[in-house]
């Protein structure tokens, strides 16, 4: 069974999707997270045009998301990152590093023209298993 939901600790989606879907795997659950944006609950960018500030707001999405499932990044599998600018990418690397401290998980990270939300640097989507 998949369970979707929007936990209350997080803005709300700002389209027609939920923030995760959980599948429980017998003993393990499977949690695959939607893509993340710097948007706050008024849908409005967070950070401005400083990459490491809408990184870490994501970051801390992503931390809250996983917690209210029981979970936490050192549950996270793989990381899918949506870049805008690879110019960018040492920054996001720096904030990314500083949260995922362990055995880093598995990352594909690749460069988009543009994404949904205008202003957004970057877009960032996790699978995590517990």
């Amino acid at each position: 069974m998949v369970i979707f939901d929007n936990p209350a600790t997080v803005p709300t989606p700002a389209g027609g999707y939920s923030h995760v879907a959980r599948v429980e795997l017998g003993d393990r659950t499977l949690l695959q997270l939607s893509g993340q944006v710097a948007i706050d609950a008024d849908g409005k960018i967070v950070g401005g045009n400083d990459m490491a500030a809408q990184a870490d707001f994501i970051m801390d999405n992503i931390t809250a998301i996983l917690a209210a499932h029981g979970a936490s990044l050192d549950d996270v599998v793989n990381i899918r990152t949506f870049l805008t600018d690879m110019g960018h990418l040492p920054e996001y690397g720096k904030v990314r590093a500083a949260r995922f401290t362990g055995t880093p998980p598995t990352i594909t990270t690749v460069e988009v023209s543009r994404l949904w939300v205008p202003g957004a640097l970057l877009e960032v989507e996790v699978l995590a298993i517990t």
